[in-house]
Parts: structure tokens; C-alpha cells; sequence
């Protein structure tokens, strides 16, 4: 390591624990917005209970987009390496949730220490990983650097690196090409990401294309009998659009779209799914400030023939949710975030819009806009116009729907080449 990058490493150690306060207070903000938040904190500072005596095998995901991502690879893992515990680590509340509904006590979950020196160190003795499997792009350089002078290998799993986070990472290239250097191996989900890899230092021994394992998805095996109770419930004979994983600012877009669509399909639903938990009550505001009947999920509250939106104030149910819709569309992507996951939509055979900022799966949407499964539209007046139609074109549903299944299901593959990589990685 140069002393130029040394010295920048030592700063932004020095950095974390003078801005501890900052940290804290942060903390207790989103705690005020999400209660969640308030719980476990000294997790997130390496101090929790483990009394495992066997290796451990850490899996970091991010939230819930990673953790759904990550639950094939990890009951792979559970098969393959049954001597190891699981350790899962997530950042948010709602990941957290995710863990726990889809593995219960069969793996060890706790929130990831941020990045302090000693709290990262407390964590590794704690858990005492034979390796660490970071989901996507969740690279923090003391968690990286530690694991390193450990001798425990580091994977980047299901990789991917958008053209903004690469330039971000440009700025300081001494620090990220020291950064990639801890890291055993990356296993990126096409050339392109590969190629943004290579570009900020990292080596053609490390780096490894597997393709996205967000295709090998798995569907829950009552999924079907639990959208259709949804939908006995939401209204059998009503066109159902969902608007999933919105984003302030999206909200508003969607309920116009709705007020405008009402005059040609008279029968229609919004059913709306915010991303974040904290955002429940405000989007229910917002709603019933456009004069509309809304039902909420939380609640219990029937659908009746004249309610206009269901809100999908709840954990957990969005694959029930896009179950028991039409038409899908996908938040994040009105807005400047770069859009959210389109596998689980497209593998239920749902039509699927988006917007146009969709950086965060710049690759996987151009597979499926090819394919024929996804509209990406420019603003509200092409949504509108798309939206309506797919609900009145019965020829254009079925192309969409036949073609984002078609998609996934060529695209299997890339879990068991992963699988493949780690097992060659922990038998060095």
C-alpha cells in the first residue's frame, strides 16, 4: 500500500470515530421515522451475544433487495457446508425482517457493524468467519482491510457496479484500487460490470462473469394460493395496477396516472407499495388528500367496488402483492434512485413498466425492454398511454407476460457457478 493511500485509510478511520455523534444522531433520526431503527443498535457496533463454536460463514446483504437475492445462495451454503453457521448481516430493519421470515433460527442474523477499526475487529473475533460473501456492492475498506490481514477470503457475490458508482469510486482511485486488492474474488453479473471493475485496478485472476443470480429465483410454493386470496379480496374482476417499491416523489406521479386512467378503465385499482416503512403514513395522507377511498393492508380494511387504492403498508408481501395484480410497475425509476429488481414481477408472468433511471439494473432492463417484457417510459404522459395499453391490448399482455418468463428462464445458471467459485475459494 503506498503511503498516499495509507494515509487517506487512516484519516477515514479517523474520520468514523470523530463523526461518531453525527452517526448517533442519524441513528436516532431514522429511529424517529422508523422505530426499527431504535432497536439493537450496539449490533452495529460489533456487541452482541454468539456462542457458536463452530466457523462461520458471513453473508452481508445490504436490505431487502440483496437479501432476497441471497436466500438460493444461502441455503445452498446450509447444504453444502452444514458444519458452518450461516452469520447473516443486513444495514436496515426491513432486511433484517427478511432474514428472519425466510430462515427463521437456522441462520445467525445480526446488523453489520459500521466501519469503525475496533468494532469490525470485535465482530470478526466474535463470529470468527472461514470467509465473508458481500452481496452486490457493500464494500466498506476496514471491514475489507481487516478480513485481509486476517487471511479470510472476501467475495463480492452477484457484483455490480453502475457508471455513476465507478466514477464515484474514480475520484479516489489510489484508495479503491487498495480496496479491490482485498478482495479474493468478484463474481460480476455481465461484462459490463466486469469491464467497470477493471477499469478502477481490479485483475483478470480475480474477476470472474457469472451472469445475475436474481434469475435462479425461487417462488415461494404457496405463492399461488395466497395471490388468489389476495385477489378474492382485492376484487376478481378489476384491472389491478401496482405500483411497487415507490419512492417519494413517484407517489404523486401514480395517483395522477390513476385519476387519468379511471375515465377509460372505470374498474381499475392502484395498489400502492412504498419501499420504505417509514413512508406508510405520509403516502396514506397523500392519498386521502386527493379525495380518494383507500384501503389499507395493515389494517385489515375491506376493498370494496369504490375503493381506489390499496395501500401495501406491510412487510413481506410483495411477491403476494404482484401475485394478485395485472400490470406492474416499478418504483424507483421516476425518480433519480435507478430503479429496483424486475425479476420477481417478470417471473410471475406481470407486464412490467418502469421508468427511465434504471442505472441500478442498467443491464438485466435492457435484456428484458428487448425481450419485449418491459416498457421504460420517459415521463407521465407515456406511462399513461403505455399503461392503458397493455390493460386494453390482450395481445400485448401476453407478448410481455410470455417474454419476462422467457427472460428469466434463460438465464439461469449463474447460483451454481457461483456456488462453484466459493467452494474453489475456501478449499485453497
Amino acid at each position: 500500500m503506498s503511503f498516499k493511500a495509507k494515509a487517506v485509510w487512516a484519516l477515514y478511520s479517523v474520520l468514523w470515530y470523530l463523526i461518531l455523534p453525527l452517526v448517533l444522531l442519524r441513528l436516532a433520526y431514522r429511529a424517529w421515522q422508523a422505530p426499527a431503527y431504535g432497536k439493537r443498535i450496539f449490533e452495529r457496533f460489533g456487541l452482541f451475544k454468539y456462542q457458536e463454536a463452530r466457523e462461520s460463514i458471513w453473508v452481508h446483504a445490504v436490505s431487502v433487495g440483496e437479501t432476497l437475492a441471497a436466500a438460493p445462495l444461502v441455503k445452498q451454503l446450509q447444504q453444502k457446508y452444514p458444519d458452518c453457521q450461516i452469520v447473516m448481516t443486513t444495514m436496515t430493519p426491513t432486511g433484517s425482517e427478511r432474514v428472519r421470515a425466510l430462515f427463521g433460527d437456522s441462520v445467525f442474523h445480526v446488523y453489520a457493524p459500521y466501519d469503525f477499526p475496533l468494532a469490525v475487529k470485535r465482530f470478526f473475533r466474535r463470529i470468527r468467519p472461514k470467509a465473508v460473501i458481500i452481496m452486490e456492492t457493500e464494500l466498506w475498506p476496514n471491514t475489507l482491510k481487516i478480513a485481509k490481514s486476517q487471511d479470510i477470503p472476501v467475495i463480492l457475490a452477484n457484483a455490480r457496479l453502475s457508471e455513476r458508482s465507478a466514477n464515484g469510486y474514480r475520484r479516489v482511485g489510489f484508495v479503491a484500487e487498495e480496496m479491490l486488492s482485498c478482495l479474493s474474488l468478484v463474481a460480476a453479473q455481465n461484462e459490463a460490470d466486469a469491464e467497470r471493475f477493471k477499469s478502477l485496478g481490479l485483475t483478470d485472476d480475480q474477476l470472474y462473469v457469472t451472469g445475475s443470480i436474481k434469475f435462479d429465483i425461487q417462488l415461494p410454493e404457496n405463492l399461488t394460493e395466497q395471490g388468489y386470496e389476495l385477489r378474492r379480496l382485492l376484487g376478481e374482476d378489476r384491472d389491478i395496477l401496482i405500483g411497487a417499491s415507490t419512492h417519494e416523489g413517484e407517489e404523486s406521479q401514480l395517483l395522477d396516472l390513476y385519476q387519468q386512467l379511471k375515465r377509460v378503465l372505470p374498474e381499475l385499482l392502484l395498489v400502492l407499495v412504498p419501499r420504505h416503512p417509514e413512508r406508510f403514513r405520509s403516502v396514506g395522507q397523500l392519498v386521502i388528500r386527493r379525495g380518494l377511498n383507500m384501503a389499507r393492508r395493515s389494517k385489515g380494511d375491506l376493498c370494496l367496488p369504490d375503493t381506489d387504492v390499496y395501500l401495501g403498508d406491510t412487510m413481506g408481501e410483495l411477491m403476494m402483492m404482484y401475485q394478485a395484480s395485472d400490470v406492474a410497475f416499478i418504483g424507483g425509476s421516476l425518480i433519480e434512485h435507478g430503479g429496483h429488481n424486475p425479476m420477481e414481477p417478470a417471473a410471475l408472468a406481470k407486464p412490467i413498466l418502469t421508468g427511465s433511471h434504471t442505472f441500478n439494473f442498467d443491464e438485466i432492463m435492457k435484456m428484458m425492454v428487448s425481450a419485449g417484457s418491459v416498457l421504460q417510459i420517459q415521463n407521465g404522459i407515456e406511462l399513461m398511454s403505455e399503461v392503458q395499453n397493455v390493460f386494453t391490448d390482450a395481445d400485448l399482455y401476453q407478448t410481455m407476460s410470455k417474454a419476462g418468463i422467457d427472460v428469466v428462464k434463460k438465464n439461469q445458471g449463474a447460483l451454481k457457478y457461483l456456488i462453484e467459485l466459493i467452494d474453489n475459494e475456501l478449499k485453497r
